[in-house]
């Protein structure tokens, strides 16, 4: 087995660190929040001087061309990604119940991505190994054979608790039952495997408490997602179009279609008596058929867009209707930092230090998410006041660069432990 020798360092002190990242799915380009919170830490960890080397699964859902990542990135990353299909096949589905492993790991499972990893780890030394989010987390056995790398666990949220939510609101009982199943052989595949690492870095502190509470007892912190204040903050002169309402997000994530339908059946249909000329802006990635042949008056479907900064700038109040979902939500943090008014609920604002019409507005039923938008509306000073304290916020508790500072302090102590 081989020693690393990337560090320079002595017994107090760590200069330069080499770390891989294993993801499982490739992070560039950023366009939706979990690429957007894997690639900003592998910036901040570069910007903070350490070397990065990037693995990632390139599914058939996300796949990307590593040759059209722009050079920089390249260079810089050393990229990597193995094709793998992570797609639901009936057949594969219907055979794992009468198994016990969890069919949501199972997907993930590649020799392919298995051998790469051997390969970089025989050719390579690193001292941090970062697996970003469960679905890589079954390389765990592999790493420890070919490296002595501290195996860090990123986080994205506990989840077994988003299968359980999703289960709970599921209205289908048969499909009930069978996310019941899923929820279940996850929350075992989780907890078994908890104890395979060094550290946990979590996203929030709930995520935090969870995993202590479930028996993790290593090193385990905190380290929100974070964003470069000095690029992700452009000061444009863009119109905004006032009053108006946008939801930005990729629609193949079930909590957000869940969210948006919830919205126009339940909260739109109130706005629009009291508010007929006001427009709902829907914009984000994958959008499904049935929600591009959206017919409601004043709602128009954008979808897809190049540039989520200039968008958000030139509409108005920000909606994020969350009814399930788990970690932290990345466009909110995206949305503070360009000093939008943001109405969500309370799930939607977990892990996110914000406080209820102050800088952000959390509000869980119909009515009360309609009256919001309404005092949004009738009072653009109170609307002003909370997209300026929203965007001092951001400023103060998710500067990505204060945040990758703390995380490498957090991985030095755990290198120094062993010298």
């Amino acid at each position: 087995m081989k020693t690393s020798l990337n560090m320079l360092k002595d017994k107090e002190n760590i200069i330069t660190m080499k770390i891989l990242q294993l993801c499982s799915k490739v992070p560039f380009p950023p366009q939706d929040g979990g690429c957007i919170a894997m690639n900003n830490i592998t910036q901040g960890l570069i910007n903070e001087g350490h070397s990065v080397k990037v693995i990632a699964m390139n599914t058939k859902k996300h796949h990307i061309d590593i040759k059209n990542i722009p050079s920089n990135y390249r260079s810089t990353t050393n990229i990597e990604s193995v094709n793998i299909n992570t797609e639901i096949k009936i057949i594969a589905a219907f055979l794992n119940l009468f198994t016990n492993k969890s069919y949501n790991i199972e997907r993930f499972r590649s020799k392919n991505f298995e051998q790469k990893l051997i390969d970089v780890l025989l050719s390579e030394n690193f001292d941090i190994i970062q697996i970003e989010g469960l679905y890589v987390s079954m390389y765990t056995k592999i790493i420890r054979k070919y490296s002595t790398a501290k195996i860090i666990f990123r986080a994205h949220n506990v989840e077994y608790l988003l299968w359980e939510q999703l289960m709970q609101i599921e209205s289908n009982y048969f499909k009930k039952v069978y996310l019941k199943l899923l929820s279940i052989r996850l929350k075992k595949y989780e907890l078994s495997c908890l104890q395979n690492f060094d550290a946990i870095a979590t996203i929030t502190k709930k995520d935090e408490l969870q995993f202590k509470k479930d028996g993790f007892i290593n090193k385990i912190e905190t380290f929100p997602f974070g964003i470069d204040l000095n690029f992700s903050v452009p000061n444009l002169p863009i119109e905004q179009e006032y009053p108006s309402l946008f939801h930005l997000g990729a629609m193949d994530w079930k909590p957000n279609t869940e969210g948006v339908s919830w919205f126009l059946n339940h909260v739109w249909i109130l706005l629009q008596k009291k508010h007929p000329s006001l427009k709902l802006y829907l914009a984000g990635r994958k959008m499904s058929d049935e929600m591009k042949k959206i017919t409601t008056a004043n709602v128009i479907v954008v979808g897809e867009i190049e540039n989520s900064q200039l968008f958000m700038q030139s509409k108005g109040i920000m909606i994020v209707p969350l009814l399930s979902g788990g970690g932290m939500r990345v466009k909110i943090i995206e949305g503070m930092a360009l000093g939008k008014t943001i109405i969500t609920t309370s799930i939607g604002a977990e892990g996110i230090d914000c406080e209820s019409n102050k800088n952000c507005i959390i509000a869980n039923e119909p009515i009360e998410f309609a009256e919001a938008i309404s005092k949004c509306i009738s009072d653009k000073i109170f609307y002003s006041e909370i997209g300026i304290n929203a965007k001092k916020l951001a400023i103060l508790h998710y500067n990505n660069a204060d945040i990758c500072k703390r995380l490498v302090g957090f991985y030095k102590k755990l290198i120094n432990q062993n010298t």
